[in-house]
């Protein structure tokens, strides 16, 4: 059943991009290029997507995305700063037109009071006359390291549809 919705939400996501001209990256922590890899899974799919990021350490989201050591040092790698940084670096990297940035603790362990076990925050970042603008979601998901891992994907993919590839 998740690889259906997963790949009803890849499918409609292509049409949209390419009825609109657009291109699509991804700056992945938590779920490793699993959105990449969904996105991929459609034939076409070179279309509108050129390139991922998979920025699992501090280290890749700052060599590849130019996130800051000093948003990572002040507020972690999972935190709305770090992730707004991830989309906006991962929409210059690929030259890409929208980009979804995820960081979050799939679990089982890694979680705090603060940042319980299922805390993701996903970003967009997209191009808004002629400046980059971000949008940023704080989610609590639940289940196991999968489970979460494929929430974080689908609300992506949702969002990415709903919000930011508006009709």
């Amino acid at each position: 059943m998740d690889e259906k919705i997963l790949n009803q939400l890849s499918i409609e996501l292509g049409k949209r991009l390419k009825q609109k001209k657009l291109s699509v990256t991804c700056a992945e922590s938590c779920t490793g290029g699993w959105i990449a890899k969904v996105i991929t899974d459609i034939a076409g799919s070179s279309a509108y997507f050129n390139r991922g990021f998979v920025t699992y350490s501090n280290d890749a989201k700052h060599e590849m995305l130019g996130v800051s050591p000093a948003s990572l040092a002040q507020f972690g790698a999972v935190s709305e700063p770090v992730v707004k940084e991830m989309a906006a670096g991962a929409l210059i990297a690929a030259n890409a037109d929208v980009s979804v940035a995820v960081s979050g603790i799939a679990g089982p362990e890694g979680g705090s009071e603060e940042k319980p076990t299922g805390t993701v925050w996903i970003g967009f970042a997209f191009y808004l006359d002629e400046n980059i603008h971000t949008v940023t979601y704080r989610q609590h998901f639940s289940g196991d390291r999968h489970a979460v891992r494929l929430q974080a994907v689908i609300f992506s993919l949702k969002t990415l549809l709903a919000e930011i590839i508006k009709n």
